[in-house]
C-alpha cells in the first residue's frame, strides 16, 4: 500500500444513508409504516446526499420491508435528496416506477456462491436480468449497480478484482448512473480498498462511484480513509450502525452514518450534513428496533462536546498549587 494521501480539507464528500433498507431488512421486528415515514422525513432534513428508502423485493423474503409502496407514497421529498430503492427483478422495477423512485439500486454479487444465496440465480443469469431492467427504465429513472462481495465472500473467500471490474465495466458501458463496490460482509482491509479503487474514478469518469462498507470486523472507518485516498467521494452508511445481509453468514452492521459524518467533519471535509439533526434521528433507533445500537458518537457525543468541570475543581486546584508554595498557606 502506497502512502495514504488524503484529499485536502474542504473537499465535498457525499454521504448516503441506507438504514431504512439495509438496516431494517435485517431486524426481526416490523417497524410500523408511520415510523418509517417519520424517520425518512427526518433524515431528509439532515442534508444527506441520498437515502435508500426501501426495497421492492419479495415480502416473503424480506417481511420487514413489505410496506415499500406505502412508505414511498407517504414520505415528504426534499429537493436535492435522491430517494433510492433496491430492485432485483423487472417486477420490482415496475413497482419502483409506479412509486416514482429517483434511483433504483440493482445488485449482483462478484461471488457466484453469494449470488445464488442472495438471488437464487447464477451471476450470468443475474446480469442478463439486470440488463433487461436497465433497458426497461432507460430515460425514466437513474440506475445504480451494486457489486456485492466485491472484497470477499464468506463462502468463497477472496474475490478476483478482474471479476469485480468486468461486472462494473459491463454496466458502465450500458450507461448506469452509478457503481457501488460493496464490502458486504466486512472482509475488506485498507490495502484491498486502495488497491481495487485506485484509478477507478479515472476509469469511469462519468459514473458516480460509491463505497458501501460494513464494520463487521471493526475496519469500517479505516477503509473509508483508504477509499478517500483512492479518490472515492461517495460513501454508503447506515444510521446508528444497523445493517447486514440476511444471506451472508456473519454480516453485521454497516458503518454508522453519524460516526462517518463526525469523522469527516472533524477532518475538515464538507459533507452538507447537520450532525446534530442526524444524532437526533439516531437516538430514536433503539426504540424502533428494541435493542442497543453500535453507533459510538451517539453514546460519547461529538469530539468538541465539553463536559462541566468537577464540582470540587477549584478546591482541588488550590490544594495542588499550595503544595508548590507552602509559605502561602496559614
Amino acid at each position: 500500500m502506497s502512502g495514504l494521501v488524503l484529499p485536502p480539507a474542504g473537499q465535498r464528500i457525499y454521504v448516503n444513508d441506507v438504514v431504512m433498507r439495509d438496516g431494517l431488512q435485517n431486524e426481526p421486528v416490523f417497524v410500523p409504516t408511520e415510523d418509517k415515514v417519520a424517520l425518512a422525513d427526518a433524515l431528509s432534513l439532515s442534508g444527506l446526499h441520498k437515502i435508500e428508502v426501501t426495497s421492492f423485493t419479495s415480502a416473503k423474503a424480506i417481511p420487514a420491508l413489505r410496506d415499500a409502496e406505502a412508505v414511498m407514497h407517504q414520505i415528504r421529498r426534499v429537493p436535492g435528496v435522491t430517494y433510492a430503492a433496491l430492485v432485483l427483478n423487472t417486477r420490482g422495477a415496475e413497482r419502483a416506477l409506479e412509486c416514482q423512485v429517483d434511483e433504483i439500486n440493482l445488485v449482483v454479487s462478484a461471488s457466484e456462491t453469494h449470488n445464488l444465496a442472495n438471488t437464487r440465480m447464477t451471476r450470468q443469469q443475474s446480469r442478463r436480468s439486470l440488463r433487461e431492467i436497465v433497458k426497461m427504465v432507460e430515460g425514466k429513472m437513474a440506475v445504480n449497480l451494486s457489486v456485492a462481495t466485491a472484497f470477499g465472500c464468506p463462502m468463497e473467500g477472496r474475490v478476483a478484482a478482474d471479476d469485480v471490474l468486468a461486472i462494473a465495466d459491463e454496466f458502465v458501458a450500458l450507461g448506469v448512473a452509478g457503481i457501488s463496490l460493496c464490502d458486504t460482509t466486512g472482509m475488506a482491509n485498507p490495502v484491498q480498498i486502495q488497491q481495487l479503487c485506485a484509478g477507478l474514478p479515472q476509469r469511469w469518469p462519468n459514473t458516480e462511484l460509491t463505497l458501501h462498507i460494513h464494520n463487521t470486523r471493526g475496519l469500517g472507518l479505516a477503509n473509508v480513509l483508504a477509499g478517500l485516498s483512492a479518490g472515492i467521494t461517495h460513501f454508503d452508511a447506515s444510521l446508528a450502525g444497523l445493517g447486514g445481509c440476511p444471506f451472508a453468514p456473519g454480516a453485521s452492521g454497516n458503518i454508522c452514518t453519524e460516526d462517518l459524518v463526525h469523522m469527516l467533519q472533524s477532518m475538515g471535509y464538507e459533507t452538507g450534513v447537520d450532525l446534530a439533526r442526524l444524532l437526533t434521528c439516531a437516538s430514536h433507533i433503539p426504540r424502533l428496533v428494541g435493542h442497543d445500537v453500535p453507533g459510538q458518537v451517539l453514546k460519547a457525543g461529538p469530539w468538541d462536546h465539553r463536559h462541566p468541570v468537577p464540582a470540587d475543581f477549584e478546591e482541588t486546584r488550590a490544594r495542588a498549587l499550595a503544595r508548590d508554595n507552602p509559605s502561602s498557606t496559614a
